[in-house]
């Protein structure tokens, strides 16, 4: 299946022989998409996943944050931005995690889109399956909006800020 994958970059009328029919396999998964299947599915693995953690099922705490990518050349030009900050033209990911890393949340833009705008759509997002979360931690990229928002949905959104000596990604130590 790897294989298939990196080949073929997926089109369903590629599948491999083994597979029913592109069109009924497209059937099924249109289905269960529309009927919430998969958003369930991913629901109900996170809990189980935070369970073997030994945590609650349901998560309280998040973190937020975004990354501006590059896109290919064939990529519309409507999907596209520029994300000013960091020169990038292309576009935007966004990612609402719990503490231990499952992703709760997910969007994909146009990188010109703010860290803000990103982040409102996620908390709201994540707010409405996981609705226990009342604290979110984020970088200094996201601004009084994303924190005057979280408020409002009751969920305190702390800026983190970054060590200044230390290049990259790290822990902040818990207080």
């Amino acid at each position: 299946m790897r294989s298939y994958v990196n080949r073929t970059g997926i089109p369903w009328k590629y599948l491999p022989h083994d597979f029913p029919n592109h069109g009924t396999v497209y059937a099924y998964y249109a289905a269960w998409r529309d009927e919430g299947i998969f958003a369930q599915l991913n629901y109900d693995l996170t809990g189980l996943a935070r369970v073997r953690e030994g945590r609650n099922p349901e998560p309280t705490a998040s973190v937020i944050d975004t990354q501006s990518v590059k896109t290919s050349t064939n990529v519309p030009l409507t999907s596209q931005g520029t994300d000013a900050a960091k020169k990038i033209v292309g576009r935007k990911r966004g990612i609402l995690t719990d503490t231990p890393g499952l992703i709760l949340a997910v969007i994909v833009t146009a990188a010109s889109l703010s860290e803000n705008a990103v982040g409102i759509h996620l908390i709201n997002q994540a707010k409405k399956t996981y609705p226990g979360i009342s604290k979110s931690w984020v970088d200094t990229g996201f601004k009084n909006a994303m924190v005057e928002h979280g408020a409002s949905l009751g969920v305190d959104v702390e800026v983190v800020h970054r060590k200044s000596d230390a290049p990259g990604f790290h822990v902040v130590k818990r207080r």
